[in-house]
């Protein structure tokens, strides 16, 4: 029999329905199944995405299914979850969407699922941690979407910054995604070239202190899109499908994403935001970088709150 890659996502809200329509347009995986309480919304949605089947580069088997489904998926990604309101924090969510995550995973594993899990719901590091927890699939298989959104976001401002494609510009946003994560300037470049040797080379037109704005927008990116328009998900969407095709496809892909920590970076037992490469097998390896002085204590720091932010949960749930 002939393998096929089955993706199986759980949530089709906002960021879920970007995911499987973008899912689509890339031509990444040969199956996907959508699964939702609403299954109206889902069916609606599977019956909107065939009818493009004509248009899109691969063909492709999409329905609405159950829990059952996930037996034979390559890969789970869970969007479901409360959603951040205006005003509240990705922290704020991890009562409510803890409770709702227990229940989803248990329901996976019960079909026999063994593959990925990719999650995506905030707050993001807190949930793939419970993920691992609650499905006890090996860490490197369980995947957070991590700060690959806001490293996509840095990379990006920095391309207007510097009027270079953002393609062309490495730079990476680390820590909890969220408030205290951290940009690694010690690091970015633009075509292999240190940005602060590009603000020399230009002192003109480009300046050190400028960094800090361009990070503050990458931080504060999501309130400014919840405040204009509710919600975001077409961003994180695509970097979903980036991950995904990076996981199909055994690139061997270096992305930041949430992914456990065994003494990398001083830190241990926590999923937090980092560069890692990406295959088939899940988080083959976590890159660590030399970080400098400054960005070891802010790393530092955004554990730490990660880790409190994380403890009330645990407690709750560890012997449930």
């Amino acid at each position: 029999m002939e393998r096929v890659n089955r993706v199986a996502l759980i949530g089709t809200g906002a960021v879920g329905s970007s995911y499987a329509f973008a899912l689509l347009n890339q031509g990444v995986a040969d199956e996907l199944v959508l699964i939702d309480l609403n299954k109206e919304k889902s069916e609606g949605d599977a019956m909107d995405l065939n009818h493009g089947l004509a248009f899109a580069p691969s063909n492709k088997k999409i329905w609405f299914g159950s829990y059952e489904d996930c037996s034979s998926a390559d890969i789970v990604v869970i969007t479901a979850g409360a959603n951040q309101k205006p005003g509240e924090t990705r922290l704020d969510l991890v009562e409510k969407n803890t409770s709702i995550f227990k229940s989803i995973v248990e329901s996976v594993m019960s079909s026999g699922f063994d593959g990925i899990f990719l999650v995506a719901t905030n707050p993001v590091d807190i949930l793939t941690y419970m993920t691992w927890q609650f499905s006890g699939l090996p860490v490197h298989r369980v995947i957070g979407s991590g700060t690959i959104l806001d490293t996509a976001r840095l990379r990006f401002q920095l391309s207007e910054y510097f009027e270079v494609d953002s393609k062309n510009i490495h730079a990476y946003i680390m820590g909890e995604h969220g408030d205290s994560e951290l940009p690694i300037w010690s690091h970015a470049n633009v075509a292999g070239r240190s940005i602060f040797d590009r603000i020399h080379d230009h002192p003109e037109k480009y300046h050190v202190e400028d960094l800090d704005s361009i990070f503050a927008q990458v931080r504060d990116a999501a309130y400014h899109i919840i405040e204009r328009k509710g919600a975001t998900h077409y961003g994180i969407a695509m970097g979903l499908v980036r991950l995904t095709r990076a996981i199909l496809h055994n690139e061997n892909a270096v992305l930041t994403i949430s992914g456990y920590l065994q003494g990398e970076y001083g830190e241990e037992d926590l999923y937090i935001g980092v560069p890692a490469i990406i295959n088939r097998k899940g988080i083959k390896e976590i890159i660590q970088l030399n970080l400098d002085h400054e960005e070891k204590q802010k790393f530092s720091r955004s554990a730490s709150i990660l880790k409190e932010s994380m403890g009330p949960v645990l407690n709750k749930y560890k012997d449930a």
